[in-house]
């Protein structure tokens, strides 16, 4: 949710989003076993560092929690695959007007400069691995070269993030505007 949310807002209030599909690709967690061990999750139960697992996302209906215009128009799933750290959202949709790579460029580079956006989406044109984005603090790292369109409506894009990093400082952020309120 913290990757997606800044993007799929970008892209909502550009060119509008009917529906889309989600995967998010996630470096293996603490909640995740290190071996093979029982787990009421067939899937959950297999070694987080020698798997690619399969599973279920919550990212999809926390959108549209946070932006109720897309409740019920995404769908995801997961995979949690062996790497400590370093995740990325492949996201999928299909946009309500018709456009080209170039304008998605533009406006994922126009809200990443805002002062809204600023420090929590980062436009990058560079070639970026998972390690690449190990500790940074963006929520979402959207990856240019990437970004694909077909028949003008149907969009992809990759946005990356720090599971870890980005979301704690989210978090203090939050605190922080908590404590201007007192």
């Amino acid at each position: 949710t913290n990757c997606l949310a800044p993007m799929a807002r970008v892209l909502d209030e550009a060119f509008g989003i009917e529906e889309g599909v989600i995967n998010t690709v996630h470096a293996y967690t603490n909640d995740q076993r290190l071996a093979d061990v029982p787990h009421s999750d067939w899937r959950r139960s297999r070694a987080a560092a020698e798997n690619i697992i399969p599973t279920s996302t919550g990212a999809a209906k926390a959108v549209g929690e946070v932006l109720p215009q897309l409740k019920g128009k995404l769908h995801g799933i997961a995979a949690r695959v062996p790497v400590p750290d370093g995740s990325v959202v492949d996201l999928f949709v299909k946009l309500g007007k018709q456009v080209a790579v170039q304008d998605v460029h533009e406006a994922v580079l126009a809200a990443s400069a805002s002062p809204r956006l600023q420090g929590i989406l980062h436009y990058s044109e560079q070639p970026i691995v998972s390690t690449d984005i190990i500790g940074n603090s963006h929520s979402s790292i959207y990856d240019a070269g990437f970004t694909g369109v077909t028949a003008g409506r149907y969009l992809r894009v990759l946005n990356w993030y720090d599971n870890e990093w980005g979301y704690s400082c989210r978090v203090c952020d939050l605190l922080g505007r908590l404590r201007d309120l007192t």
